[in-house]
């Protein structure tokens, strides 16, 4: 291992690994000590292993947050969706799994396939700052965007408010319609969140580290085997970067 990229992503001599507790999928459990458990936080405890250091883990309650503090110097690597807007402070790996997102629509709803979302007069409830957030914040052009917090309010909001359409990750969204009489979840998605690795843009070595170690978790099986070892349904690894 080059001395170059441990000093890059462990200058601490401990790998600190931002982790965004609001994703289910990659975070679903705590150890006893109260580490996240799950495909990140192992991912993460994977590339301090190749590094020889130990791991730490910094959670975040959001990805936002977690976005927020990448020139803070709090953490040494983030999991977190890779995003254009994003990707100004941070350099990410290609996608190491990805997580289908769409629509949940009310009973009666005249919305059919998601094509028919972006028009005039249609809210959508959303978690802002989310990465499908700010996907919908880059591409939707006609219909208005209700921003909350986290996903609990955006749902309640969704609710309260008898919005429109409440975009979520797919597997979130099929236990939100479970509470819902009469609603459904729009075949097909208008983006897949892309679940990547970043450093600092400074990191140069540490970032091609990192990209060559996604494209070796993918190939060789690594992946997919925590996604089982987790029981995640509703996530996919991504294909080759």
């Amino acid at each position: 291992m080059s001395q170059e990229v441990v000093s890059q992503l462990a200058p601490t001599g401990v790998l600190r690994a931002g982790i965004n507790l609001s994703n289910f999928l990659l975070v679903t459990g705590r150890s006893t000590a109260g580490d996240p458990e799950g495909v990140s936080p192992d991912m993460a405890g994977e590339i301090a292993m190749r590094l020889g250091v130990p791991i730490k883990y910094v959670p975040y309650k959001s990805p936002g947050e977690l976005a927020d503090a990448a020139d803070t110097g709090a953490w040494d690597i983030g999991l977190i969706g890779a995003e254009p807007q994003r990707a100004a402070k941070i350099a990410f790996t290609a996608a190491y799994c990805e997580i289908e997102a769409t629509y949940l629509v009310p009973e009666g709803s005249h919305l059919k396939a998601i094509a028919d979302v972006d028009q005039p007069g249609v809210r959508i409830a959303v978690t802002g700052r989310s990465a499908y957030g700010l996907w919908l914040d880059r591409n939707i052009q006609k219909a208005t965007l209700v921003r909350s917090d986290t996903l609990d309010s955006a749902y309640d909001q969704f609710v309260r408010e008898k919005l429109d359409a409440l975009a979520g990750l797919r597997p979130r969204l099929l236990s939100d319609v479970k509470k819902l009489p009469g609603a459904r979840i729009l075949d097909g998605q208008f983006t897949a969140v892309q679940q990547a690795i970043g450093t600092a843009r400074q990191n140069a070595a540490g970032a091609a580290f990192l990209r060559s170690f996604v494209e070796e978790a993918k190939a060789s099986g690594l992946v997919a085997r925590l996604i089982a070892r987790h029981k995640v349904v509703g996530l996919s690894v991504a294909g080759p970067g």
